[in-house]
């Protein structure tokens, strides 16, 4: 279990330091350095010299989180997918290396890659999202990941759980709401886990919208630091949104997209709100775990209050109801 006393983890990265290990490597940069939307790692966009060069992202990875072995193999799992011409953003490769080491900290540097989220009310994206993350999952099924983590009921909800309440992040006002609606919720979901079979894959694993970037009418997936084996509909489910009516279109389209490239178990679709459950169970956890990054209480000021988890308890409440409710469905072929 992680401690949340312990040094800030990024404290010595300056910018100084993320030059000169990019510099480390070759390359010759401006000076222009510009911090990017992360939290769990730290990365930025690094301006090169010369007309016409684009800059490169250096991402620098969270230390203690990830073995070694486990990011290599994500490298890899991207490497493979971009050799397919997946869409995908693989680190680059140097002297047969993509994984870097400078003063303690390890590294990748990525090309820029821009775009924008894609439109999830347009029928035609759904279906093209579809299509690549078929061609994804066709690549995924082949064999799981050796080194990284399963998605699993006991890491996303009973290790966030316990994380939460071993180590008095709730308030004790709301800390017994916290203790039952969570203890029910983890005994339903392990039951629907149960009986719902599935053939785990390597998946991207945090397949959100914000991590899609829409290009030239096609996606850019990016940020593949969650890759994970685990069941299909993981990378699937977080492109619906809206009342069930549109969730079902939506779906429709996505599903249409994906068979064309690999096969679809719709018994699959009885995890959606199981997995939407821990993924906030997991949120939650997740900040807790880095409240020692001082990123986390300048970014995120509400978390740890009462308020916070008064709503965070009550939309778990809405997850006890959904986990009840029957689950999504395609039309019959």
């Amino acid at each position: 279990m992680e401690s949340n006393h312990r040094e800030p983890p990024f404290t010595n990265l300056t910018p100084d330091l993320v030059l000169t290990a990019v510099e480390s490597l070759g390359y010759a940069s401006d000076a222009r350095i510009y911090p990017l939307n992360s939290y769990e790692n730290r990365v930025y966009q690094v301006g090169l010299e010369g007309r016409n060069k684009d800059p490169l992202i250096a991402k620098f990875y969270r230390p203690e989180r990830w073995t070694d072995e486990q990011i290599l193999e994500e490298h890899k799992f991207s490497a493979e997918l971009a050799e397919l011409e997946v869409p995908v953003v693989p680190p680059l490769e140097i002297d047969g290396n993509t994984l870097f080491h400078y003063d303690n900290f390890r590294f990748a540097l990525y090309p820029r890659r821009g775009g924008h989220a894609p439109e999830l009310d347009n029928d035609d994206t759904l279906f093209t999202l579809g299509q690549y993350l078929g061609r994804i999952h066709a690549l995924g099924q082949s064999q799981p990941f050796k080194y990284r983590v399963d998605l699993s009921v006991s890491r996303m909800g009973d290790a966030s759980r316990e994380f939460l309440l071993q180590n008095d992040f709730i308030p004790s006002g709301v800390r017994a709401a916290y203790e039952t609606i969570t203890e029910q919720l983890l005994a339903q979901i392990k039951q629907i886990f149960a009986r719902t079979p599935y053939t785990a894959i390597r998946l991207h694993g945090d397949c959100h919208p914000g991590n899609i970037l829409w290009r030239d009418d096609k996606p850019n997936f990016v940020d593949l630091d969650d890759a994970c084996n685990g069941p299909a509909i993981q990378d699937l489910w977080m492109l619906l949104s809206g009342d069930r009516q549109r969730q079902l279109v939506q779906l429709a389209n996505v599903i249409e997209g994906y068979e064309m490239f690999c096969e679809f178990h719709s018994r699959e679709l009885t995890l959606i709100e199981s997995l939407r459950t821990l993924r906030l169970m997991h949120y939650a956890a997740w900040l807790a775990r880095r409240w020692d990054d001082p990123a986390f209480p300048h970014h995120f000021p509400w978390f740890n209050t009462e308020r916070y988890w008064s709503s965070h308890i009550l939309e778990l409440r809405e997850q006890l109801f959904a986990l009840n409710e029957p689950p999504l469905a395609l039309a019959p072929a």
